[in-house]
Order: C-alpha cells, then structure tokens, then sequence
C-alpha cells in the first residue's frame, strides 16, 4: 500500500515538473509567513529545477516532445481506463544507495532521489556541464539520460531528518514495458542486471565470510551476469567503443561506482511491441514511440537483436554520482587502508579506488560477458 510519504513526495515531484517556470523556479511565491511555515514540513518540499534551460535542450536534442513529457506526469491526460491512477508510482527499494524510485503511469520515465549531499553536489557542480556536452556529441552515449534534475528550494525538519530527499533526477527508463505480454507460467520474457565488477573488497559479503550482514543486505549488492550476450562481430566493435568513449568521460571526471544495468527480452516480446506501434493504447509506450524513438540503426536504448536472432538486449551505465575527490569518498578511503592494513588485506572497495582503476575493471567486466558469433 503507499505510503502518505510517497504520495507526498510524488506529488510535490509532479507539481515541479509541471509548473515550475522557465527559468526552473517554483511557480508561486511564497509570503514570509508560507517560507516560515514550509521549516516544518515533513514531506512536502518546494523544488526548483536545475539548469531548466539545459535539460529542455536535451529533450531537444533526444526528439523528446516537451507536450509528450509534461503528459507522463500529468494525471489528467491518463486514459480513461487509467483515472485515479497518480502520475508517480512508488517502487520497492532498487539498490544499495537508500535512494527512493518512482515511475510515471506511462512506465516512459523513472524519478530517482539523491540523498546524499556529496553525490547531488558532484553532480551539480562537476559533472552536470560535461555530461550534457558529452551527450550531445554522442547521440548513441550509453550514459543514462537525465531529463531533469530537481532540487528543494528550502530547508525543511522532513530533509534535516533525512525523512524527504531533498534532491531528485528523472531519467528515461530502458526497461519499459517490462511485464507486458508476459504468460503466467511462462519463461520470463524480460530480465535485468545491475552490474558492477564484484572484484572489489565488499564489506557486507567479505568481512566475516558475510556472516555480519543479513541476506537482504547482500541481496542489494550488484548482480552477477552467468550468461553471454551474442552479438556479431560488428555490433561488439561498437559496443567496446561506445563503453571506452562513455568511461573515459566518468574516469576524467574522477567518477567510480557506477554501473551497467542490462535488459534481455526475448526477440518474440520485442517484435511484438514494435507491431503495436502507432496505434492508440492504453499500455505503457512501446520502444518505437517517443521517448525511445529509435536512431537508424537502433542503439542499445531502444535494443540491439543479438546475432542468433533469439533475444533483444537493453544497457545504460546508471549510478555516475561518486566522486573520488569528495570528503566523504576520501574518508572512506581512509577507512578501507585502515582496515586493509591492520586486519585483513582485501584491496579496495569499488567506491575507494581511483578513476582509471575502476574503468579498467568496469571494462574488463562488460567485455567478457559478450560472445561474438558471426
């Protein structure tokens, strides 16, 4: 069941997105007596959104319609058989980070909270302007694309608390349509991963033989991939490229820990979306509709066929906001030496280790699970 805290912080998200102004700040504002009052606000919080102007450009340069998405987060343009759904839908917790996920109605996009201050600042302040560069020079980036970045504009006992994230992205959601046309009983014809390389020191699972940290802990660590993705030679060419080009970017930005989320659906789910396509439906969009209106070819966005024929493959490299010149990530680092040298040496962890380090191994991980089959 939601949560008032969900449905709270959902519909201050939609009331930003939907009516902020151009230049990203709030739409109305607020006498000295609201701006006294919103101190003690639990969960609703006023956002601004950031570099409004950048992000509108983006969605440009995606072929984004800015009437298309202000609709995924609009509840009035929900079909009739969808009323008195909300525009944000809560997910379970997706990860390690503490973060919170919602989705639109429309499945087209996912809202992701950043909580923490050194990784909303990284972004913000360090990473935001190359990202955006790097995304228009690259139209088939397998970086994730942010459509916006919202911050609170106040301070309020709900963030101090740690009870409301004060900070959130919207990112485009590769896995849409996940679940449609799925047989009860049937093979699952839709799977993810979320992958990092599992070389690295993890306390939860290393200390102690993971004896110290219950399975639902261990369970929010990055996946393992036991199988191949089958590609041609030519399609893995472009792959290792486009992964060297996108990593090199994160690596100059002093950027760790991030990750490749992967999606397999089966070839038979895939061409059934794409028979769909422009026709009216109720059901969450296909990958030939805005916003995965496919480039020619088709990139790892929208699916690559793999080179038997048998199955599709989704990627995006997610989770870029770590920042190894942060005084959090140097006080980590500080902790694992510590650890490493006066109890058991089992090198560094994922998030402590330096930039290049980390893409060779990310690099080294992505590569070995492709087959090439000619």
């Amino acid at each position: 069941m939601t949560s008032r805290r969900e449905i709270t912080i959902g519909r201050s998200i939609v009331y930003a997105i939907l009516n902020a102004r151009e230049d990203g700040t709030p739409a109305r504002r607020p006498s000295l007596l609201a701006r006294a009052l919103r101190l003690f606000y639990i969960y609703w919080l006023t956002f601004r959104l950031v570099r409004r102007d950048l992000f509108k450009s983006l969605r440009g340069i995606w072929q984004i319609k800015e009437d298309d998405y202000r609709a995924s987060f609009d509840a009035r343009k929900l079909s009739r058989s969808e009323k008195g759904r909300r525009a944000l839908l809560p997910l379970s917790d997706m990860g390690y980070s503490g973060s919170t996920f919602f989705r639109t109605s429309d499945n087209a996009y996912l809202v992701k909270s950043i909580p923490r201050h050194f990784e909303h600042d990284f972004f913000k302040n360090d990473l935001l302007i190359p990202y955006a560069d790097h995304m228009r020079a690259n139209r088939s980036s397998l970086l994730v694309r942010i459509t916006d970045f919202l911050e609170s504009s106040h301070k309020s006992i709900g963030v101090m608390l740690g009870l409301t994230p004060s900070h959130h992205i919207v990112m485009e959601n590769i896995a849409c349509r996940k679940g449609q046309g799925a047989q009860e009983g049937s093979k699952p014809k839709w799977e993810s991963w979320d992958l990092k390389p599992t070389s690295y020191f993890f306390p939860e699972r290393d200390v102690a033989g993971g004896a110290l940290a219950t399975e639902a802990t261990k369970s929010k660590l990055a996946d393992e991939f036991n199988d191949k993705i089958r590609l041609s030679e030519a399609q893995a060419e472009v792959f290792k490229q486009q992964l060297e080009n996108d990593t090199l970017l994160l690596a100059n930005c002093n950027a760790v820990d991030y990750s490749l989320f992967l999606v397999r659906i089966s070839a038979a789910d895939a061409a059934e979306a794409e028979s769909q396509s422009g026709q009216t439906s109720s059901e969450p969009m296909s990958p030939t509709q805005p916003p995965f209106k496919p480039p020619n070819p088709p990139s790892w966005r929208t699916g690559i066929i793999s080179s038997d024929g048998k199955e599709v493959y989704r990627a995006a490299i997610l989770d870029f906001f770590w920042a190894k010149h942060t005084v959090h990530a140097k006080a980590m680092t500080g902790l694992v030496r510590g650890y490493n040298l006066l109890v058991d040496e089992q090198g560094p962890m994922s998030i402590t280790t330096n930039s290049n380090e980390y893409r060779d191994r990310f690099l080294k991980m992505c590569l070995e699970i492709v087959e090439v089959q000619n």
